[in-house]
């Protein structure tokens, strides 16, 4: 009996040990295991809120060179790529045509998705609206857009399909946009671009735009400076030159 109690006890204690080493062997394999991707929502809504020191559109001020406040929200089914969206800011420049409001409204939709990798796709359509805007020709803009991506590298075309921001006989204007978006240091990204605006039946108002500038979201804010830089002169009543060159300082959240 003292034999067998002696063996008891020493099968007890191996048992004890096999389960302690299996138990600390599972533990140390969850700790190793990478923590599976999270899953990606089919739909996905997000808002935005911006404050400009000078609201530039293609190189030119719409805010006659002072600070604009600008918002939007934005829808995304994943699976498919459709999204669509609505962001509105404050302007100057239809009052300073001799037009009666101060906002610009845009309304957009389409379907972005991945070629193959790195190469990605964004096509759609976006409208837009200056309620009530009174100029001679109506401001209101209807555009269709097509983008190819390749890493941080785009090249996107614009092509309107009504008269182009007031500018009578204007239809079938396009703007030629080129640029990336390269992060150079600790979540500091470099924004490139040059783009070129082509009036319809008026060459004139044709021209190029510029801008190199860079992005760092911090968390709380996201921040942008950008130099600006179009090769024409658009003058306000005040004697203003809106596409002059300057810098451009944007705080933006979006959540």
């Amino acid at each position: 009996m003292k034999n067998l109690s002696k063996n008891m006890t020493l099968v007890a204690a191996l048992t004890l040990a096999m389960t302690a080493l299996c138990g600390s062997a599972m533990a140390q394999d969850a700790v190793a295991a990478p923590a599976a991707a999270e899953a990606v929502p089919d739909n996905v809504v997000s808002y935005n809120v911006a404050l400009t020191s000078d609201y530039r559109y293609r190189g030119i001020s719409q805010s006659r060179l002072d600070p604009a406040i600008s918002g939007g929200a934005d829808y995304t089914h994943n699976p498919t790529g459709l999204y669509v969206g609505t962001w509105l800011s404050s302007i100057k420049w239809i009052k300073d045509g001799g037009g009666d409001t101060n906002l610009e409204w845009d309304i957009y939709g389409g379907k972005r998705g991945e070629i193959s990798k790195d190469f990605t796709y964004d096509v759609g359509g976006l409208y837009y609206f200056y309620p009530s805007n009174g100029l001679s020709t109506n401001a209101n803009t209807f555009e269709l857009y097509g983008q190819l991506g390749y890493g941080p590298m785009y090249i996107k075309y614009s092509h309107s399909t009504t008269n182009l921001f007031g500018v009578a006989d204007s239809k079938n204007s396009g703007y030629l946009d080129v640029g990336a978006n390269v992060e150079v240091h600790d979540g500091y990204m470099l924004n490139l671009h040059a783009g070129r605006q082509k009036v319809e039946h008026n060459d004139s108002l044709s021209y190029s735009d510029y801008k190199i500038g860079v992005t760092k979201d911090f968390g709380v804010v996201t921040v942008a400076l950008a130099a600006v830089k179009a090769n024409i002169t658009s003058l306000a009543p005040n004697g203003k030159n809106l596409a002059k060159s300057g810098l451009v300082l944007t705080v933006s959240k979006t959540f």
